[in-house]
Order: structure tokens, then C-alpha cells, then sequence
């Protein structure tokens, strides 16, 4: 919980941010934020009502509404994705160490 407020639940692999989420409902939904391939994340902005950008507005972050449209499945697929694209951009060293701790 790096966030002044501590209300903020916040989801890292190598020290790196890969998920964030709320532990109360915003207007009673409850949602995650996501990293994702920025291409991947427009696909899926036009293909599902409950996947918008975050906040902040980049391709690279998505809020994933968890009472919606989106199959629990590909929400589950969207998490792993998440943290791949992290690990995948770490620099080479670290993505080793990663794996070794797998």
C-alpha cells in the first residue's frame, strides 16, 4: 500500500507495478486497474463495455469493471498478462532472476 491514503491494495512483480485496486467500490463497483500491451488495450476498450482507459488516459493502463461484461476468465488472463508485460520489460538481469524464483 504505497499510496498516502492506504486504500489502495497495489500488485508488484520485481518492485514493479503491475495491478492496483480500490478495497472499497467507487460508486459501488468495484474495479482493478490493469497494465497491458497498448494495441491489445484499444482492442479491448472497442470489444467490452467494462474495460476503459484509467484515469490517467494512457493505452498502457486499463480499469477493468469486475461486474460486467468481462468473462471472470479473460479478467483472470488480464492479471497474468499484466505481470508478463512487466517481466517482459525488465531488463534482461532481472527477467533472469525472475524466472529462477518461479
Amino acid at each position: 500500500m504505497p499510496f498516502i491514503d492506504r486504500t489502495v491494495l497495489v500488485f508488484k512483480v520485481m518492485d514493479k507495478m503491475f495491478a492496483y485496486v480500490a478495497l472499497a467500490p467507487k460508486d459501488v463497483i468495484f474495479r482493478a486497474n490493469l497494465k497491458c500491451d497498448a494495441e491489445k488495450s484499444l482492442e479491448l476498450r472497442e470489444r467490452y463495455e467494462g474495460i476503459t482507459a484509467t484515469d490517467f488516459k494512457t493505452p498502457l493502463w486499463n480499469t477493468i469493471y469486475l461486474d460486467s461484461d468481462v468473462p471472470d476468465a479473460l479478467i483472470e488472463d488480464l492479471i497474468r498478462h499484466s505481470a508478463d508485460e512487466v517481466v517482459r520489460k525488465l531488463p534482461k538481469k532481472r527477467r533472469e532472476e525472475y524466472m529462477l524464483g518461479q
